[in-house]
């Protein structure tokens, strides 16, 4: 038996009629007309064939084959009768002489219907990939990435840019997530970690003595999943540039994304670049985001002096009440949508936000009118309002104010069309950022964004720190994020290369030269040797894909995906492992009681 064939499924046209031909797929579908007349689909990667059974035997022989069977037809091109104008091969069907089974699906019924596979159960099609991957509408997703994945490749290399492939078995060290952890058999106790990115080798690189460097690499990280977020594995853009500072970085990713998006993207504007630079400050004070989608057209605006004394409880909640306001003009949603708005944006935030409209006969109305109708003309003022428009609030510290004015901002943005231009790609850079932070959880000093970047001031500046000249929280990085429609898609930093500058900035998060030589040993004895200066970043291939290709999940475009638990339902994993395993590695399992929390 020969699995050969003359022509794909989405080859065959006019001209080819009369051809006897040998094609090769999937079973779609069978119609029977009657007794000795069925119509019979055939579906590989390229496309699908009409196949036309017309003797009482070759339709028996059809009925005999389940559907999604792997089959291969003989037969003779003819012109169709009825033509499909919607599929390439809709002018021809084929008359088969010869069916041969090459695979028979032996499930008498499917998980799902192939062609509807996106309608159903996520965990559904995870369990079955192999048979949503049949899907040409999943399919397509998969095969963008591989040309999106090739023409980045193209484009880096047009740049000078080396692709070269860094160690998966490494050391861990404090990223930001969880680590995955692999134990060392010949090494009992200890263990690999899998890298949450290749920072450290990619600036070892450059201590290398190699100028520009990129490779499309996996990065592990423990995490929770999102929409817009896999856990477990994912894949970047990973590149850095000796000598380079933050605009050499900038205007290459520029170079390199511009066309990608033009090429591959199903809208058709584009940010032109040089992109719009942000500062960190200016965003949240303007968007209450560092994600910023440009599309909406609205801001938020600083509504403290005017509306801090109307009287409303949840305004006054302390000397630092910060009130912000988003202004929409022409409002034409209903009560119930501004009740659900009101109601996703707690949910999203965990904060009440609070509103209040000017009617056409110019009164305050809705909400907490009653508190604003006694100060209207200031108010009306102050915010610049006209008949019509509508005022969402959100008050608390000034970050906590930002952030929930900023959902609230996205929301209305969603719901009032004039206000948000979708059919677009809107690139920006957020830049700028916080050196340092105060952490949620330890309420101390802490890395905002990434320990490796070099602050704006240098060694100067974090010395100033130390003695309490300058407040560590007015310093900034030079860090940037590629924010696009609203997604961070693309994380890098000038790096500190500087030994002296890298252990004072550690310094103020409470770690000495000690802890920063076990930590980072490779990278800091390497900086010792003379480091060039370097800058570099990380565009998310997976993100950019998703925004390509318009999917709200990112895992629309990853050919294998865990599930939102982090669970892989096709091969059951993770899954146990047998005690000798575990012995071989020096291990024990110590499961929590069933009554204790995991």
């Amino acid at each position: 038996m020969t699995q050969s064939r003359t022509h794909n499924c989405g080859e065959l046209r006019l001209s080819d009629q009369g051809k006897t031909v040998t094609l090769s797929g999937w079973m779609e579908n069978l119609r029977e007309v009657g007794g000795n007349l069925a119509f019979a689909i055939l579906r590989d990667f390229y496309g699908t064939t009409q196949m036309v059974a017309e003797s009482e035997e070759m339709v028996k022989q059809f009925k005999s084959i389940t559907k999604e069977s792997t089959i291969q037809i003989v037969g003779t091109v003819r012109e169709r009768s009825n033509k499909n104008p919607k599929i390439p091969t809709g002018e021809v069907e084929v008359v088969p002489e010869k069916v041969v089974i090459l695979g028979r699906n032996r499930n008498s019924e499917l998980p799902f219907e192939i062609n509807r596979s996106k309608d159903a159960d996520e965990n559904l099609r995870l369990k079955y990939r192999y048979l949503d991957l049949r899907n040409p509408e999943v399919k397509k997703n998969i095969v963008l990435r591989c040309n999106v994945v090739a023409e980045l490749r193209r484009l880096m290399t047009e740049e000078g840019f080396l692709e070269i492939t860094t160690p998966i078995l490494t050391a861990s060290s404090p990223e930001g997530a969880r680590d995955y952890l692999v134990p060392a058999r010949k090494h009992p106790g200890k263990f690999y970690a899998l890298p949450q990115a290749p920072q450290q080798f990619k600036q070892l690189l450059m201590t290398a003595g190699f100028d520009r460097y990129f490779q499309v690499a996996p990065c592990f990280r423990d995490e929770d999943a999102r929409g817009d977020r896999t856990p477990g594995e994912f894949y970047q853009l990973d590149m850095e540039m000796a000598f380079g500072n933050q605009e050499d970085v900038l205007a290459v990713l520029e170079k390199v994304l511009v066309p990608v998006f033009e090429k591959f993207g199903i809208y058709k504007r584009i940010t032109p670049a040089p992109f719009r630079r942000i500062p960190y400050l200016e965003a949240m004070d303007k968007y209450g985001t560092d994600k910023p989608d440009l599309r909406i057209d609205l801001e938020l605006t600083d509504a403290t002096d005017v509306l801090k004394d109307c009287g409303f409880g949840p305004f006054a909640e302390s000397a630092d009440t910060k009130i912000k306001a988003v202004v929409v003009s022409d409002f034409k949603a209903t009560r119930k949508q501004i009740d659900r708005l009101v109601a996703d944006v707690e949910v999203q935030t965990a904060r009440k936000t609070y509103w209040f409209r000017l009617d056409e006969n110019g009164e305050i109305v809705g909400g907490i009118s009653k508190f604003v109708q006694p100060f209207k003309d200031r108010v009306i003022e102050a915010l610049g309002l006209k008949a019509g428009d509508f005022v969402g609030l959100a008050s608390g510290s000034l970050g906590v104010a930002q952030k929930t004015a900023g959902v609230m901002r996205n929301k209305l943005g969603q719901l009032c069309p004039e206000h948000m231009d979708k059919e677009q790609y809107q690139f920006c850079w957020i830049v700028d950022f916080p050196m340092y932070e105060i952490g949620e959880e330890s309420g101390e000093l802490e890395f905002c964004h990434n320990p490796f970047s070099m602050p704006n001031g240098g060694l100067e500046i974090l010395e100033k720190a130390a003695k309490g000249e300058v407040d560590p929280l007015s310093i900034t990085a030079f860090q940037y994020d590629l924010v696009i429609n609203g997604y961070e898609s693309a994380s890098g930093a000038v790096r500190n290369h500087d030994p002296e500058i890298m252990v004072k900035a550690f310094e103020l998060v409470r770690l000495g030269e000690d802890d920063v030589k076990a930590k980072f040993p490779a990278m800091y004895n390497a900086f010792t040797y003379g480091a060039p200066p370097h800058a570099g970043a990380a565009p998310g291939v997976d993100r950019m894909i998703m925004l390509l290709t318009g999917e709200e999940s990112i895992r629309e475009v990853i050919t294998f995906p865990m599930n939102k638990n982090a669970a892989d339902l096709m091969m059951d994993a993770p899954s146990n492992v047998s005690d000798r395993q575990l012995e071989e590695l020096h291990l024990q399992c110590v499961l929590p009681e069933e009554n204790e929390e995991a």
